[in-house]
Parts: structure tokens; C-alpha cells; sequence
């Protein structure tokens, strides 16, 4: 591999996930500048620039494999500070709008923890590598250079206003609040187009202490998920346990569905959606702390791969797109899409001519993937708004209806079906033949009646009346989960 000279420089605006994956992809090849308006912790504690951190966040085993390429070693170090690997389906409790999924053997794997904790193990392995450093508490106002290319950015630090960051490349992880959209057009790059899909939902938050007993039983995610083929507001209720001893229980709810930071009706609402379960699990567990509520969660695409961008400048994260976080999409995303961004670095380094533009091109794929399966879910809530679907999306939907059907009864569906929820793989493999085949022979017969909890975890869990897998079987797996 050819490195670039070290007088090549990288500004990285923002200090979150994709900024800290940027960063390290960058480091190869330039030194790297970080900019955040926050002083960011040493450790995993909350910042006021990522008030969604609060929420549940699903790092999916597609998103952990790219983050691990980038970063290797980094799954070993979030479980030593804490975090939890989760094998999906087997520690999984989940209520799809089509029936209660088995918890059989591995087929995919996601890590459970805050996203303080997630986001501080990388921000301590980025910081720590060579030729990268942090300018804090920090602003940046605008962009540096015009049309045909960008030179740097006008940043406001705790020593001066207007600063001048000069730079070979800007790379936009500001997040939800960029406002680099206008900058550009401000520069002369035209107007660019972007599309929106507002399900109106808000999503609600609060910690528990976990039962005695739970983490060393390993104790399941707990999720019940809102069935988007009935028109009615979609409402759902999870549970992660997480680091500390803790459970995160996140609520949401569409239009006329939405919960509250009342206290008192969080375990109310949680124990209303399409199946109580996650409510009987909060009911008598100790509260820690507030309850956290965020609004303001449409999803939105601006479509940077199709517009002429100045040359020095690309996007990624949240500053792309931003999707119903209910899907846990976000931090895979960036992570899939700065491997691409890597792999033109490889192919040509900083002094590709059009690199700014190639490396939006390139990230466009995984989003454009995560985008189609949100929006297409999301367009179908009562008094959502944004653009409605494709001619043809309604064959597509009930296809991939009876293929999550069939993954409550088939473990090769059941595994078909996280392939792709968890972005390992694209929703083109859900066309393969053999997939094709077994959907198209799916039947209920069989599934799940009531959530697949052993015993043992409703013992624990403190719940009373039938123990064991919940009336129905369970593919693959001993009463535990465990495959035989």
C-alpha cells in the first residue's frame, strides 16, 4: 500500500461514529483534524451534541464486521469494556408484524450496549492513532474554496472566531444538524435534491435495573415490533440489556400513538402494543433516572452521488441520510460505506483526481439499500408524509410479507431474514432460488403463539403463568435457545 505525503490534510467535521470511522480510514493516507463543538469525554459518559445516544442503538453484525475491518480487535474491545454480543436469533425475543421469530441457532449477531460506550471504545482507538488530533469545542461556520473545489473550513475555536482550517479534503459527519447542504449551494454547487419520509414517530427511553440473576443467565433483547399493514399508529416496545447491570427499554409511536416523558405511563404504553410482554418484564423494576423523549425523527436522503460536489469534500453518517432509528441502520451505513471509501484510497489515495465526488458515489449503495427498506415501511402510517411508493412495490411487499411469515416457521427463512434486517447481505438475496422456493411454500402452521421465553428467564424475570417457549416450537434449539 502507497500512502500519500504527509503534507496531505484531512478536516473531519464531527466527532461521532462515522466522523471517528472516517477519520481512522483517513489516517493512512493524511493527517487528520477532527472538529467537534463538544469537549469530548474520556470515557463513555453522555455530550450534548448526541442526545440520541439515550435511545436503544443496534449495532448489527453487518455494521460490526465493517467496523472490525477498519478497526481490528475494536469487537473484543467493546466487550472488555462492557458491551454484550448477542447471538441472533438465539438470544432474541422478537414479535415481527408477521408472528413471533425462533430463537434457534447463530445466524447473525448484534452488540448491546449504550451508545456512550460504543462510540468512546472507537473514539479512544481513532484518537489514539497517528497523525490524528481533536479540536474541541469548536464550531465550524462554513466551507473553505468554491464551485471547483474546497480548500478548508471557517471554524469558531475557544481561541478565535473565523479561523481558517485549510485542507486537501472535508469529509460532512456533522450529523442530523449539517448545515453543509446550504454551504454548498452557497459555494455555487447548485441546488441539490434530497427526499423526506416522516412517519411522525417519537421514540421514549428509560433505564431499569436489570433483575438479580439476568446478566449471568444472558438474559434476551425483548422487542415487540408494530405491524405496518394495519392502518393504525405503529407503536413498539424493546428491551436491551446493556452494560452495568442495565436494561434500556425504548418506547415509539406514530401519529396518534406517540408516548410521553410521563413517567408513569411508560410501563402502561409499553404493556399497550400489539403484545405486553416488555411491559410484564418493566412492571416492579426499579427506574434509573428520567425518562428521555426525542421527536423530530423523519427520515431524509440528500442525494450527494447525483449532484456535481466542489472537488475536496464528501459526506457520510447522518449528514447523508437519516433514517426511523427503530431499524438500527445508521452507524452500519456509515461503517459499509467508508469500507468503499477505503478501497478507492487504496486504488489511488488523496490524489485521485474527483476523489471528493468518487467517494460519494461510492458510499451511495448501503444507503441507498437501508433508505428503500425503511421508507417503504415507514410512507405506510397513518398521516405519514414524503414520497409514496415505487408502481410495483406492492407485489415486492407482500413478498417479503411471506417471506418474514415463513421465517417464524423455516430456520433457512429465519436465517434469510436477518441476513439482510442486520445488512450482511442486500434484500437481492432474498431473490435467490432456493429462498424463492421455500417463500413461496411458506406456511403459519406451526409458529410461535406467545413470546419463546424459557423458563428459566421468567423465573428470573419474576413473570408468572406458562413458562417455556411460549406454545409454539422452537427451530433448532433446546428449551434454553441453545442449538442442539
Amino acid at each position: 500500500m502507497t500512502q500519500s505525503t504527509p503534507s496531505r490534510h484531512a478536516v473531519v467535521i464531527g466527532g461521532s461514529l462515522a466522523g471517528l470511522l472516517a477519520a481512522a480510514v483517513l489516517a493512512e493516507y493524511a493527517t487528520v483534524t477532527i472538529i467537534d463543538a463538544d469537549a469530548l469525554p474520556d470515557g463513555p459518559t453522555p455530550r450534548r451534541g448526541l442526545p440520541q445516544a439515550r435511545h436503544v442503538h443496534v449495532m448489527w453484525s453487518g455494521g460490526a464486521r465493517a467496523v472490525e475491518e477498519i478497526l481490528p480487535g475494536i469487537g473484543e474491545q467493546w466487550t472488555a469494556a462492557g458491551a454484550i454480543r448477542r447471538s441472533l436469533p438465539t438470544d432474541l425475543v422478537t414479535l415481527t408484524a408477521r408472528g413471533w421469530i425462533p430463537r434457534c441457532a447463530e445466524k447473525q449477531f448484534s452488540i448491546s450496549c449504550s451508545r456512550d460506550l460504543l462510540d468512546s471504545v472507537v473514539r479512544a482507538r481513532v484518537t489514539a492513532l497517528p497523525g490524528v488530533t481533536l479540536l474541541q469545542r469548536s464550531r465550524v461556520r462554513g466551507l473553505e474554496g468554491s464551485a471547483a473545489r474546497i480548500t478548508g473550513v471557517r471554524v469558531d475555536t475557544p481561541d478565535g472566531e473565523g479561523v481558517v482550517v485549510e485542507a486537501d479534503l472535508v469529509v460532512d459527519a456533522g450529523g442530523r444538524g449539517s448545515r453543509a447542504l446550504g454551504w454548498l449551494e452557497a459555494a455555487g454547487a447548485g441546488r441539490i435534491r434530497y427526499s423526506e419520509v416522516d412517519s411522525g414517530l417519537v421514540y421514549a427511553t428509560r433505564l431499569f435495573e436489570a433483575p438479580e440473576g439476568a446478566h449471568e443467565l444472558g438474559f434476551p433483547i425483548v422487542n415487540v415490533q408494530s405491524d405496518p399493514r394495519v392502518p393504525v399508529p405503529g407503536r413498539t416496545a424493546t428491551i436491551v440489556p446493556i452494560e452495568n447491570g442495565q436494561w434500556q427499554a425504548t418506547l415509539s409511536g406514530t401519529r396518534g400513538g406517540r408516548p410521553t416523558n410521563d413517567p408513569d405511563a411508560f410501563v402502561p404504553f409499553a404493556k399497550g402494543v400489539r403484545h405486553p410482554i416488555v411491559g410484564e418484564l418493566l412492571e416492579g423494576r426499579a427506574p434509573l433516572g428520567d425518562v428521555a423523549v426525542t421527536q423530530g425523527t423523519a427520515g431524509r436522503r440528500i442525494h450527494y452521488e447525483k449532484a456535481d460536489l466542489p472537488d475536496g469534500f464528501f459526506a457520510v453518517g447522518d449528514s447523508v441520510a437519516t433514517f426511523n432509528p427503530l431499524y438500527g441502520q445508521g452507524m452500519t451505513v456509515a461503517a459499509q460505506g467508508l469500507l468503499a471509501v477505503r478501497a478507492l484510497l487504496r486504488n489511488g489515495g488523496l490524489a485521485r483526481p474527483g476523489f471528493g465526488n468518487a467517494a460519494q458515489r461510492a458510499l451511495a449503495p448501503p444507503v441507498a439499500t437501508a433508505w428503500e427498506l425503511a421508507a417503504s415501511q415507514d410512507i405506510r402510517y397513518p398521516g405519514a408524509t414524503g414520497t409514496r411508493p415505487r408502481p410495483g412495490a406492492g407485489l415486492l411487499d407482500a413478498y417479503v410479507s411471506r417471506l418474514v411469515a415463513g421465517a417464524t416457521t423455516q430456520e433457512p427463512l429465519t436465517a434469510a431474514f436477518l441476513e439482510v434486517i442486520t445488512m450482511t447481505s442486500p434484500p437481492t438475496h432474498w431473490l435467490r432460488p432456493d429462498i424463492v422456493r421455500r417463500v413461496l411454500r411458506a406456511s403459519p402452521r406451526g409458529a410461535l403463539k406467545a413470546p419463546p421465553l424459557t423458563a428459566a428467564e421468567r423465573a428470573v424475570a419474576g413473570l408468572v403463568g406458562a413458562a417455556g417457549a411460549g406454545g409454539g416450537r422452537e427451530l433448532g434449539a433446546d428449551p434454553a435457545g441453545r442449538a442442539r
